[in-house]
This record gives structure tokens, sequence and C-alpha cells, in this order.
């Protein structure tokens, strides 16, 4: 091989490692992004980084890596993240990009973990996928846990806010007022129902209409009980119909609905019960008739 050919090839090798090395420097010397202290997000933020240690530590990392997955999004991928988000009560105040970032840190940590298990148990790389796929999901998985929990806690909790309203706009007051003493008033401050209230009075302190804060509201606290809350507020507000006397007609709904799903869900109940008791049974009828059966066997044995 002549000389031109190998000092071309190195020419290209060095022009690679370099531009590797370049491009390796510049992503990890992009500065993070600071967190945003304002706003629902940045207060959610900041609660789970006081109370909770294992978050303040991985923190700046998920900040750091999101920052760097960033340019990775289209817009469509990055507002269906952040609509789950939101619908989770901003979860853990966390960007579509951080929460991306969060996954890979916990499948990275699960893919370390199932990778020295593997290596002490002597097994092959089963382990380190199982464990790093399992790592993957879990925060999505959590992710849902929180915007169920959060949605059916809407649903049994909005009915008593709704008597509530209907109770002090009967006293006279309007309703920003009446929602102000629901939420001054409440005994859990850190209420998801609550925050959600004391949102909506922001949104209209800052200069949004009621029907603008409110149709905000049934967005962010999304379920049937909800929308047809705020639709009634709305619709009451455009026809100048007394929204007291429409709320209480509204909370009576709700509580109905609330009882049709409490007997639906008893009524269910009683079928998913009859495997778990007819295994028991199985299992007392094993445990009755294994001894006896035992005993016969040696009987015929020694005969």
């Amino acid at each position: 091989m002549s000389l031109h050919l190998v000092l071309l090839r190195w020419c290209v090798v060095a022009a690679a490692y370099a531009s590797m090395v370049t491009g390796v420097h510049g992503i990890a010397s992009t500065p993070s992004a600071a967190a945003s202290p304002f706003g629902l997000r940045g207060l959610r933020r900041a609660r789970t980084l006081r109370s909770s240690p294992l978050f303040a530590r991985v923190e700046p990392l998920v900040r750091w890596l999101g920052v760097r997955l960033r340019p990775l999004f289209g817009e469509r991928a990055r507002a269906a993240i952040d609509r789950q988000i939101m619908l989770a009560g901003d979860f853990l105040g966390l960007l579509p990009e951080e929460f991306v970032a969060l996954s890979v840190v916990s499948s990275t940590f699960g893919t370390a973990f199932g990778l020295a298990l593997a290596l002490s148990l002597d097994k092959g790389v089963l382990y380190p996928l199982a464990f790093g796929g399992l790592a993957l999901a879990l925060p999505y998985l959590e992710l849902l846990s929180v915007q169920q929990a959060r949605a059916k806690h809407f649903r049994n909790g909005l009915p008593y806010v709704i008597d509530l309203l209907a109770l002090a706009l009967s006293a006279g007051l309007d309703f920003p007022a009446a929602v102000r003493e629901v939420v001054e008033k409440s005994s859990n401050p850190n209420d998801a129902l609550v925050e959600e209230l004391g949102f909506l009075l922001q949104e209209q302190k800052v200069g949004k209409t009621r029907k603008a804060a409110l149709l905000e509201f049934a967005e962010r606290a999304q379920g049937e009980s909800v929308r047809e809350f705020v639709a009634a507020a709305v619709q009451a507000e455009e026809r100048g119909n007394p929204l007291g006397h429409v709320l209480h007609i509204q909370a009576e709904a709700s509580r109905r609905r609330r009882s049709v799903r409490a007997e639906e869900a008893a009524a269910k109940a009683g079928v998913k019960i009859m495997m778990p008791l007819m295994l028991a049974f199985v299992a007392v009828i094993l445990l009755i008739a294994a001894p006896v059966a035992l005993q016969l066997v040696s009987v015929f044995d020694s005969g």
C-alpha cells in the first residue's frame, strides 16, 4: 500500500475522531437549564425536592440530560407528553424532555443493577435487559397511576365542592368570592382539587374571563363530572341564570352518578371475588384430602 493512501486513511480517522470529540465536548459542556420556580409546575418541583431526598439527588442529572434530549422532540410529541404530565398534576414538576430523561436515568440504573445481579449469579444478558426495560417503564406507569388517582379524587370530591359553592352563592357571594371561601377554608391546602380551584382564582386575577378560567380548569382536571360542572357554570353565565340554583342541581346529579358507580362497583366485586374463593375452596379440599389419600396409599402398599 502506498504512503499516500496510508496518510489519507490516518487523516480520515483523525478527522472522525476530532469531530466525535468535539461533538461529545459540545454536548457535555452545554449548560443545564435552570428550573423555573414559577407556576404550578415550579411549585410542584419545589415541593418534591423538599419531600424526596432521592429525587433531589437525581434532579440535576435529569435536568442536564433533558436539555440534551430537547432537540430530539417534535412539537406534537412534546405536547402529548406535556398533556400527560399536566393531567397527573404536573408530575414532579417535570418538563416533557425531563420526564423522558428520568426514564433514561431509571433505565440506566435498572440495567446496571441487572448486570450486577447477572454477574453475581453467573447469568446471561437477560437480567440487564429485563431490569432495564422494567426501569424504563416505571416512570410512565407511575405517571398513569397518579393520573388515575387524581381523576378519581376529582370525581369523588367535586360534589361536596359544588355544594359549598352553591351555599356560598346563596349567601350573597359572587363566584370568585365563593371559590376563595372554599380554598381558604379547606382543611388540606395541598389537596389536588383545592389547588386547581386556587389556580382558577389566579387565572381570573391576571385578567382571564371566568369562562376561559373554567375551560382551563376542565382541561387540567379531566373527568365527566368536571366537564358537566364547567358546562353548567358557563351556560348559566351566558344565559344569565342564577348560578347557585344551577350548582345545586349539578351537585345532586353528581351525587346520584356517584351512587350509581358505587352500586356498579359493588355488583362487579361479587363476580371478581368468585375466582379467589374457588381457589381457596380447592386449597382447603386438598389440605383435607391429601393426608387421607396418603394414608390409603400406605395401607394398600403394606397390604
